[in-house]
């Protein structure tokens, strides 16, 4: 991220061009031979595929951090983001190729070996290009002297990733903190030899030359000193970095964000930013016309037997929070002989005398939540996410679990994480709810295209028979 006047910039380094380029070069280059392969023409349709697909999955990479820095993590974090960004250009590229029809332009032999050869492709040289650059700097090439000025627990740990992490080309001469002789103000975790002595000290070795980068890890409470740090490191040559100490928070999808020329950092944010926003919308949309299309007949019949079983509604449309706490009305066939939306209302339970004969089929089959696919095509809900609560049981738990509110940073779903992980139907005491809670966070922090999809089958397996349903 540039600022406009410079105040703040998410470093692009030279490897980072390299890996944009290289995936642009590898994406034409498969579709390309791919063609060559099976005698096809490269015609205009193609070109205008590689045109598309260059440009979505660089606009999906950019919102799956794709180009960010990946020294230290597994080949599995690095390429998940990368199968993640292919996933959503393919995805993009099918539903424009039906919406205009030109679906039968292409050679499916061709389309599937670009779909599948790409990723393995541009993975593959991630992989070779991470063990040639991890093993120039374990041995020693293009490395730095760091010094760590602070000694608390987020220094700590800053200090543990370095020493365990030799491919970072990175070089710990040691901790400055002027209470370093003082024990008890001193994290357990830094070994007392590496406890070299005063902030000035580091200062010191900063304007002789001695280290190439300073990181400030110093407590919240420290501001004042980093300041007086950072103006005196100005007087040398040093980078220096500042370490927030952010992992007090328990952050959810941060990103920095300008207002103005001033950087914020958000700490609880919606995934579904930019590109992830109109991504998961496209797939709400395919995905509940589908299944709309295919349950028709069976929603008819349905209905029917809800007006024949008892008197009522055979729609039932209840209050519940939507996206940022905002009150929506989820639709349900109706399965019990009561309609309860007030400031109280009781969770069913096992063999519970509201519920009809048919209504228990339905909820057991969960075919009652059919409906809620028009709430999905309305823009009130989406298919994946966390499962909506009565407005009067998220009142009561907001103020009884931490973090409860989290769940609404997202539109709720007809299913999600915490119900394909058998935190389903009754939740009869305050840990159910907490567990159910820790998963619909969970999915937040995690959500991709593909855990949606993964969902999605999950459900389809154990929709129709599961035991917390009733």
């Amino acid at each position: 991220m540039v600022q406009e006047h410079g105040l703040l910039r998410q470093h692009r380094s030279k490897l980072d061009a390299v890996y944009r380029i290289s995936d642009t070069l590898i994406l034409c280059a498969t579709l390309v031979i791919a063609t060559m392969l099976f005698g096809v023409e490269l015609d205009t349709p193609y070109w205008v595929a590689m045109l598309l697909a260059v440009t979505v999955f660089a606009i999906a990479s950019e919102n799956h951090a794709v180009y960010r820095s990946y020294r230290g993590a597994s080949v599995r974090q690095q390429s998940l983001p990368i199968l993640t960004a292919w996933g959503m250009t393919v995805f993009v590229l099918v539903l424009l190729a039906l919406f205009l029809d030109a679906i039968l332009n292409f050679s499916k032999q061709v389309l599937l070996t670009w779909v599948v050869v790409t990723p393995i492709a541009i993975v593959a040289w991630r992989i070779v290009l991470k063990y040639v650059l991890s093993t120039l700097r374990t041995a020693g090439f293009n490395s730095r002297r760091v010094a760590i000025i602070g000694a608390e627990a987020t220094a700590a740990q800053l200090g543990n990733i370095i020493d365990n992490s030799p491919a970072y080309g990175l070089k710990l001469v040691g901790f400055y903190d002027d209470r370093f002789s003082n024990a008890e103000r001193v994290s357990p975790s830094i070994p007392h030899h590496q406890l070299r002595g005063s902030i000035d000290d580091a200062i010191r070795l900063a304007k002789q030359y001695q280290v190439d980068r300073i990181y400030i890890a110093l407590s919240l409470t420290g501001r004042d000193r980093a300041l007086r740090i950072i103006n005196e490191l100005a007087d040398s040559a040093v980078a220096v970095h500042l370490v927030p100490e952010l992992f007090v928070f328990d952050l959810l999808h941060s990103r920095l964000i300008n207002i103005g020329t001033i950087p914020t950092l958000s700490v609880y944010e919606s995934p579904y930013f930019g590109t992830g926003g109109w991504l998961k919308r496209s797939e709400d949309i395919v995905l509940s016309l589908v299944i709309l299309a295919v349950c028709a007949i069976p929603m008819l019949a349905i209905a029917i037997c809800v007006k024949l079983s008892s008197p009522g509604p055979v729609i039932f449309k209840q209050r519940r929070y939507g996206i940022d706490g905002k009150e929506i009305r989820v639709w349900k066939f109706r399965t019990m002989r009561t309609c309860e939306d007030g400031d109280t209302v009781v969770q069913a339970t096992r063999g519970d005398p509201r519920t009809t004969r048919f209504g228990a089929f339905l909820r057991k089959t969960s075919l009652d939540e059919l409906p809620q696919f028009i709430n999905v095509l309305q823009g009130h809900m989406s298919v994946v996410g966390p499962r909506p609560h009565a407005v009067a049981h998220n009142e009561h738990y907001r103020r009884v679990i931490s973090g409860y509110m989290l769940r609404h940073k997202v539109k709720p779903g007809i299913t999600g994480w915490a119900q394909v992980n058998g935190w389903r139907g009754e939740t009869d005491s305050p840990d159910k709810m907490c567990r159910r809670v820790e998963h619909d966070i969970q999915y937040i922090r995690s959500w991709s295209l593909w855990l949606d999809l993964k969902i999605v089958l999950r459900t389809m397996q154990v929709g129709f028979n599961d035991k917390a349903a009733y």
